[in-house]
């Protein structure tokens, strides 16, 4: 199971990005993942809390955004989104289509942190200047 070892990178990833920014936790990772990836979601779920013991990630969501397959002939010049199973014939001229837009994503769109207290959240400022 290839997911678990993508679990890892994601998780370290996001810890690195966490500890870099001095946040006390990540709350979640937000992944674009795309029907092409040859990743298998329900495995990612599944092994994502696993990877994340022990580092800032633990108890973050996984949030992901599927990314459909979409393609582009060039005999007619259109952009189609295709269903599976997947043919890749445009859908227009039935010519073979070679080129691939979006389908093969697995790409960290963005991860939310928990921040440090800042002195004015702790009341230090309002403290020390009353």
């Amino acid at each position: 199971m290839h997911e678990l070892s993508i679990a890892y990178n994601l998780v370290e990833i996001a810890h690195e990005a966490a500890r870099s920014a001095g946040a006390l936790r990540v709350n979640a990772v937000h992944l674009r993942l795309g029907a092409l990836s040859g990743v298998v979601e329900d495995a990612l779920r599944f092994s994502f809390p696993i990877a994340a013991v022990g580092t800032l990630v633990e108890g973050a969501a996984l949030v992901i955004e599927p990314v459909a397959v979409q393609i582009y002939c060039d005999h007619c010049a259109t952009s189609h989104t295709l269903t599976p199973p997947f043919v890749f014939r445009c859908p227009v001229c039935e010519q073979p289509v070679t080129r691939l837009l979006h389908g093969r994503e697995l790409q960290i769109e963005s991860i939310e942190i928990e921040e440090t207290e800042t002195e004015l959240d702790r009341g230090v400022y309002a403290t020390a200047h009353s």
